[in-house]
């Protein structure tokens, strides 16, 4: 039988793949795995995915979309099962699946029925207009990468979902390593892995695969419009994703795994293209534009800025009066990290008048200020950075019910509490829905959109989170949000004790866990097997804007203003860095939103990237959003549930104000995690991400450290009393 060119390649390939996955890994004295000197040839050969034997693909009927089964997207993976990627393309760009290797389309969607193994035929003159009326090709079209890592944790590989089909969008799904997860050495030996920045490499990595694949012509997308997208965990990952785009810190991470399109030369420099027919090009590990919801980062600050946020309220109930006296050091370590900082921003890229003098054409010096008798309200803190939080908050409620018309099946009452006939919900002005909100008169209907994918479960929308109009009632938190990540050692339990009756559940005195928490921060800041700090790797803010850093074209981080899983404090402090590094970025702290927030009032994930790709791209179509279908039916509620925020919120002419105290107030009624205080403030389960190769939990936060040490004397006295 005489066999393809094709079919030998495979052969061949698929031979060099068996030597590389049987000599690639060796153990070392950090039980860690590295490496050999596989060529970049060699690599390019494995991850070429016309060489994958394996390579298969599924049609969905129901959404017209080919979907690629999971393939591993490096050479040498350590968890091979959370290290690969699938695709998602629509059926409109592909003529069928070649089989053969011929080049022509043996499988097409009309006979389509298993999965069937092969590569596309790719049509690259078909166009798909989107829901928004944007105009793609199979060559422009962007790709959606999701970032799953819920609770910077592990995400087994799982098959692409369709969603983005019917946009013309890919999508893609990876897998990644992530905190407590184990690998096993050659000799059988097991051991901690998936800690920072092991998570973003293989996201990293996942891109780097996409791309190869599509300037081979193997997949279908524009290498220049990658999109990351994710939640919570995911939503970190999607913004750090962005913010430390093609930036040598992860290159060695990227090598050690089998990455394609970055290799280490002989001089120590980096190599970061493929040849392609006797041709180079770029491989970028990076994004062009990110659209994160509940993006927990920058760890680096999430502590101090956790506290000085619930500070600002007077009335907070810390639960102890060592968490309340940490709170109080911390918030002062915050004003003075952000001062250290030089801060800035121009009002006319925020379109927000900062500094109240009728115009927005100023560039404000942003600053926290410590004055008892000018700031009582807000625990003595003031000045032009709190201004900006204020005036962020204030624009997001406004946002909000201006848009109240794109509300779908809500159910609108009268003062009374009886719900509206359908002839009055029909008749009510947009300024009549925003006093009824106001006046909690309502019950919520669908007027989410939960497209976006890669939150937690990596495949399904986010949860709404709704808060229903929570009252800033300056109560403490209680729970976790309903988060049930695993936290602390498998061993040892967790170390979250919130709500316990202690400050500390694990350590008996101050001395005792002063004493973890600088041997913990001392072996991080001696560096890994790099040399890096991998906090410092967690940290956007260092590498927004770096001389080694492509930044993203645009960016969106989308925060519920309720929720409790992080300060508002870190989503502004990377806008700042990021509008002042050049990139269009944009936060929406969504009213009443909870933790990974659903779209809502018309807005999507499509509708932004559709008028992004129409703002930046040359010849795209010039998006904006649909005007509300007024709604003339009242929703089926008998009871509302909004609740009345007038007490506190001005609203007149239209435009709605309240005090920096009101909108601590309203911050701390909606916070869920972890109060300052457990072990004593590392955030959240996050903490575990910078463990090491024997343990999977370490301390890590400086700033805290520092407060600890240089207050010692009055923390002890205060200590688990």
């Amino acid at each position: 039988m005489k066999l393809s060119k094709a079919v030998i390649a495979i052969v061949l390939v698929a031979a060099l793949i068996a030597t590389m996955c049987a000599c690639s890994k060796k153990s070392n004295s950090n039980n860690t795995t590295a490496s050999t000197s596989t060529s970049a040839t060699e690599i390019e050969a494995a991850l070429n995915l016309a060489n994958n034997e394996n390579q298969e693909w599924t049609y969905d009927s129901n959404a017209d979309a080919w979907v690629l089964s999971i393939v591993t997207a490096v050479t040498n993976p350590e968890i091979e099962d959370q290290q690969g990627v699938s695709v998602c393309v629509p059926g409109a760009y592909i003529k069928g699946i070649d089989t053969d290797g011929d080049g022509s389309a043996d499988v097409t969607a009309d006979n389509a029925s298993d999965a069937v193994k092969g590569s596309l035929v790719i049509d690259y003159e078909a166009k798909i207009t989107s829901t928004n009326g944007q105009v793609y090709t199979a060559a422009t079209c962007p790709v959606i990468l999701n970032t799953g890592a819920a609770g910077y944790g592990s995400q087994s590989n799982q098959t692409a979902g369709t969603t983005y089909a019917k946009e013309g969008y890919i999508n893609v799904t990876c897998g990644n390593r992530g905190k407590q997860d184990t690998a096993t050495d050659t000799d059988g030996n097991t051991y901690y892995t998936g800690d920072a920045p092991l998570c973003l490499v293989d996201q990293k990595n996942a891109a780097r695969f996409v791309k190869y694949n599509i300037l081979l012509g193997n997949l279908p997308g524009n290498v220049d419009y990658f999109v990351s997208t994710g939640g919570s965990g995911g939503g970190a990952h999607a913004a750090m994703f962005a913010a430390t785009s093609n930036n040598s810190d992860y290159y060695d991470y990227e090598i050690e795994a089998g990455a394609v399109g970055v290799y280490k030369n002989a001089d120590g420099t980096y190599s970061t293209t493929v040849t392609i027919d006797g041709k180079e090009y770029e491989i970028s590990d990076g994004a062009w534009g990110c659209v994160a919801y509940s993006a927990i980062t920058s760890l680096y600050e999430a502590d101090m800025a956790l506290a000085f946020e619930y500070y600002l309220d007077t009335d907070y109930d810390f639960g102890s009066d060592f968490k309340a006296k940490l709170a109080e050091l911390l918030a002062d370590e915050y004003k003075n990290y952000i001062n250290d900082q030089n801060l800035t921003v121009d009002e006319s890229k925020v379109n927000l008048d900062i500094n109240s003098d009728g115009d927005t054409e100023d560039t404000i010096k942003l600053t926290i200020e410590y004055d008892e008798s000018k700031y009582p309200e807000t625990n003595g803190y003031g000045g032009t950075y709190l201004d900006f939080y204020l005036a962020e908050f204030i624009s997001n409620l406004q946002w909000y019910i201006d848009n109240l018309d794109y509300s779908e099946n809500w159910t609108w009452f009268d003062s009374d509490g009886n719900a509206l006939s359908d002839s009055e919900v029909a008749a009510m002005t947009t300024a009549d829905k925003a006093q009824a909100f106001l006046e909690g008169r309502y019950t919520k209907g669908s007027s989410t959109s939960n497209d976006m994918q890669g939150g937690p479960g990596g495949n399904s929308g986010p949860p709404s989170g709704d808060m229903n109009g929570t009252h800033p009632s300056g109560n403490p938190p209680s729970g976790n949000d309903g988060n049930s990540m695993e936290v602390g050692t498998p061993d040892a339990g967790s170390t979250q004790s919130s709500t316990g009756s202690t400050d500390s559940a694990n350590y008996s005195s101050f001395d005792e866990m002063l004493e973890a928490y600088q041997s913990d921060i001392a072996s991080i800041q001696e560096g890994d097997k790099y040399g890096n700090n991998i906090v410092n790797l967690y940290n956007p803010l260092k590498y927004i804007g770096d001389n080694d850093t492509d930044n993203p074209t645009w960016t969106r981080i989308v925060m519920g203003a309720s929720e409790g899983d992080m300060s508002m404090f870190s989503s502004l402090n990377m806008q700042i860095a990021w509008l002042n590094a050049g990139v269009d970025s944009t936060i929406e702290w969504q009213w009443d939103g909870g933790h990974v927030p659903s779209e809502v009032l018309g807005e999507s994930l499509a509708l932004y990237v559709d008028t992004m790709y129409g703002k930046y791209v040359d010849g795209a179509v010039e998006i904006t959003k649909s005007e509300a279908t007024k709604q003339t039916t009242n929703g089926d509620s008998t009871e509302q549930s909004g609740t009345d925020i007038t007490s506190w919120v001005n609203y007149k002419d239209g435009e709605v104000s309240f005090s920096l105290a009101d909108a601590a107030s309203y911050r701390t009624a909606g916070a869920a995690k972890a109060v300052p205080g457990f072990d004593v403030i590392d955030y959240g389960q996050e903490d575990y991400v910078f463990g090491s190769s024997t343990a999977d939990a370490r301390h890590w936060d400086e700033h805290l450290l520092k407060v600890l040490e240089e207050n010692k004397d009055t923390l002890s006295e205060l200590f688990n009393k």
